[in-house]
């Protein structure tokens, strides 16, 4: 039974939806002059009018009974009020089979309300797909809408927002809406890395049309709203014979918990748009800018004496990094990305006096935090992105190596984790690296090392640089003699500790944890003007 937007919401998004609702739905129905004539004015006065009603007032209840916004509530919420700048409201469809032509079936706008606006003062372009009208299928009027203000983003340097809600592609036009998405996913591809690129999943998104969420740099989703699969589950049920629902094939807690696809889920429109807009003050505006810098009320020396006792002692104590990367950013706040997928590694967006930093960390209370798969790609994407946007990078350590197994073997663990290996070496961003306790063989080189071009890398007292851990070690050095034990701890005196790396300049101090937000901030200041390059190629390989 659908529940009504206030319960859904809140009373106090549903304040905000009813003073939404007031400035993009309340419009002037407006009537011809007697005897059908009307000045051009009227004419458009008319149809703009029609546009903004969208599909009209049924479909518009009928969206709300899903617990769902409308496309011109979701820009109106998500944009600075009054930013808006609308493109295109006039553009109708142009297909005339099956009935099509008749007047009743052509909306001006069609189904996707595109233009700009800004966010806290920032340009950002925008298109919101309609399920008011033809349940937001794609045409070749509504592809042309997107492309036209992904290509206006591109040369002015601005991101590009998609809300998404749409029931695919429009049957009536055949061929020409299957151009359409190839059109629109061309332009994903030549965006990448130009200027950023976010696509919120608000409603359906099935067969090609999932594909421009999948070239975008990330993908949020709505819980219980929102759904992302190439075949239906009546398609599965027909081909593989397996019942599965639509939530459970391509929900919100299918996609960022099992596959991976999706980056976050929200609990409503509303929550979603809101968490958009302070996401979005994380970003730079295009690959030219360098990282947005805010007002900082977060003293850059401050000391954080809390972690000096944060790490245990043993070193099969799990320990949670999120708390180390809590106590060390700008007032703890820190926008996760991907929390519920790939655990054992923590990516996310924060600030650093103020300054957007990127933070990888491994995860030691998940798996230990050894890198597997899962987290190899994770991590690498969001290294990647990072790179491509000058966004610095801080990373904390604390690995024990890769997971072993046939499952990650079979899998492809080798070429997966090299992923996050090329990553960290192709970056040029300043990278900031701090072991906390654990670097052990190949995932200590992984996890930007000084060997990676790390700018600079720092070891805590409880670091450990080594091959592998002390009880494996002596069982291979001393295998089959006695005395193990005393041989056990001559290794921990020699390399369970930070100072074989130290001697050989592989880090750049040994520091006390609680002057690592001091230092990292000093840091930043000075890699502010790096400038690195990498050798001149069309393009690289990275083994995908």
């Amino acid at each position: 039974m659908a529940l009504c937007m206030r319960t859904l919401l809140g009373s106090a998004a549903a304040r905000s939806l009813a003073s939404l609702r007031g400035r993009t739905l309340a419009v002037p129905v407006l009537r011809c002059a007697s005897g059908g004539a009307s000045s051009v004015q009227q004419r458009v006065d008319l149809k703009r009018s029609k546009a903004l009603q969208g599909g009209g007032e049924k479909r518009t209840e009928a969206q709300h009974a899903r617990g769902k916004l409308t496309a011109r509530e979701r820009v109106a919420l998500l944009l600075d009020p009054d930013s808006f700048t609308e493109l295109d409201m006039f553009v109708e469809h142009r297909c005339s089979d099956f009935g099509m032509e008749a007047d009743h079936n052509k909306y001006p706008g069609d189904s996707v309300v595109t233009g700009h606006g800004r966010i806290n003062g920032r340009l950002v372009y925008v298109f919101s797909q309609d399920f008011t009208v033809f349940g937001g299928s794609l045409s070749g009027a509504h592809a042309q809408k997107i492309c036209k203000i992904m290509d206006h983003a591109m040369t002015v340097g601005a991101p590009v927002i998609g809300l998404n809600d749409s029931g695919g592609a429009r049957i009536q036009e055949g061929v020409e809406s299957l151009a359409g998405y190839a059109d629109i996913f061309l332009r994903n591809v030549l965006a990448s890395g130009v200027v950023p690129q976010i696509s919120m999943i608000m409603g359906p998104c099935a067969g090609g049309a999932v594909y421009s969420p999948a070239l975008t740099d990330f993908t949020f989703m709505v819980k219980d709203t929102s759904y992302l699969f190439i075949t239906g589950p009546d398609v599965v049920k027909s081909v593989t014979n397996e019942d599965v629902t639509q939530e459970e094939l391509g929900g919100a807690k299918t996609h960022t918990s099992v596959s991976g696809v999706a980056h976050k889920a929200f609990e409503n429109d509303v929550d979603a748009l809101l968490s958009l807009r302070e996401f979005f003050n994380f970003l730079p505006l295009s690959n030219k800018d360098p990282a947005p810098i805010a007002e900082s009320h977060d003293p850059s020396d401050r000391l954080v004496p809390g972690l000096d006792t944060l790490v245990p002692f043993e070193s099969t104590k799990a320990y949670d990094m999120l708390d180390i990367i809590h106590s060390i950013v700008d007032e703890r706040d820190f926008f996760e990305i991907m929390p519920n997928y790939a655990k054992n590694i923590v990516v996310g967006f924060a600030r650093m006096n103020g300054r957007t930093v990127g933070i990888v960390g491994n995860q030691p209370k998940v798996a230990s935090g050894c890198l597997d798969i899962n987290s190899s790609v994770k991590g690498a994407r969001f290294v990647r992105f990072c790179d491509a946007f000058n966004i610095p990078i801080i990373t904390f350590v604390d690995v024990p190596g890769f997971l072993p197994g046939t499952a990650q073997e079979y899998g492809g663990i080798i070429r997966h984790g090299a992923k996050l290996l090329y990553a960290f070496a192709e970056a040029t961003i300043p990278k900031i690296t701090i072991i906390t306790r654990k670097a052990y063989g190949g995932a200590y080189d992984v996890m930007s090392s000084k060997h990676l071009r790390g700018d600079v890398n720092y070891a805590w007292p409880t670091a450990e640089v080594a091959v592998m851990g002390a009880k494996g070690a002596v069982q291979i050095i001393f295998r089959g003699k006695d005395n193990q034990a005393e041989a056990e701890a001559e290794y921990v005196e020699k390399f369970a500790n930070p100072f074989p790396a130290a001697v050989r300049g592989f880090v750049d101090d040994i520091i006390q944890p609680s002057t690592t937000r001091f230092r990292i901030c000093r840091d930043l200041d000075v890699l502010a003007s790096k400038k690195q390059t990498n050798p001149w190629k069309k393009h690289a390989n990275i083994p995908l």
